[in-house]
């Protein structure tokens, strides 16, 4: 198993989505990359505590690789966009992915400097060392399969249609 935490704007979202992915494993939503130990939500949301909103994701290297990973992130998100996503904004809600080894650090860099090269465009999404992940609060976990009509920047239909789509595990 390999492990990756992507930030992407708000949490609920990015891991209903990554649900829906073969080889996606296990998602926790959490804070990342801030310096409190175990915030709260509302401390987060007050931009205060330097963390993002992010998922935690368990793979299975076998089924679905990091770059193909990145692909679906990169297309849920806008990696232009700083410090907001869809209709969310603030500091917590910027894009960025927690990498934890030279190997995958590379494939993100490519990633990004393929995109900057198709156009043209600096990306704002960081690449970061893992630390600091916080599992948020239970309530945010699996938010969206528990209120099917809460709120959701990223359009969760747009998988179905991929070869990599699973019902949510």
């Amino acid at each position: 198993m390999e492990k990756i935490i992507l930030a992407g704007g708000c949490f609920w979202g990015v891991e209903a989505y990554f649900k829906r992915l073969k080889g996606v494993i296990k998602t926790k939503v959490g804070y990342a990359g801030g310096n409190k130990k175990n915030p709260t939500y509302e401390e987060v949301c007050s931009g205060k505590t330097g963390h993002l909103e992010a998922v935690y994701i368990e793979y299975d290297r076998k089924i679905i690789n990091l770059e193909k990973i990145l692909r679906h992130y990169f297309d849920i998100i806008d990696p232009f966009s700083i410090d907001r996503q869809g209709g969310d904004v603030g500091p917590q809600y910027a894009t960025a992915i927690f990498y934890n080894n030279k190997e995958q650090y590379d494939i993100i860099r490519k990633m990004i400097q393929e995109i900057e090269n198709n156009f043209n465009k600096k990306v704002a999404t960081k690449i970061l060392k893992e630390s600091n992940f916080f599992e948020a609060e239970d309530y945010h976990q699996n938010y969206l399969e528990k209120n099917p009509t809460g709120y959701c920047h990223i359009n969760l239909n747009s998988i179905k249609n991929s070869k990599d789509y699973q019902e949510p595990v």
